[in-house]
């Protein structure tokens, strides 16, 4: 499963500074960062998976870059793709870890 490492050390840092509790696992054809058992960020070959609240979820794939995650021709509500064209900077990377951070105390689990 290939992913962009360089991508997931950033993500990696930037998680760390606000928590210890993450988990990383394999999945969504990447490397999904867990928080607190629930999905939070993936990162993968080109682009990185968010999930962000509902409430600013159709604005947010409204900004650039930014497409909704389908599953079966449905978009998935409060996760989105961010392409990694627009996450140079440390600034941008962080805008969307942040949202995905910002969110995950009230997302539901991920266990089942």
């Amino acid at each position: 499963m290939a992913y962009n490492e360089q991508l997931a050390n950033r993500v990696r840092e930037l998680i760390a500074e606000r928590t210890t509790n993450v988990e990383e696992r394999k999945m969504f054809g990447g490397l999904c960062f867990l928080v607190d058992d629930k999905i939070c960020v993936a990162v993968k070959k080109d682009k990185m998976l968010a999930r962000v609240a509902p409430e600013i979820y159709e604005a947010a794939i409204e900004e650039d870059g930014c497409t909704p995650m389908s599953k079966s021709g449905t978009n998935m509500t409060g996760y989105l793709y961010v392409d990694e064209a627009y996450l140079n900077t440390p600034k941008q990377l962080a805008h969307w870890v942040n949202l995905a951070l910002d969110f995950n105390p009230r997302a539901k689990s991920s266990k089942k």
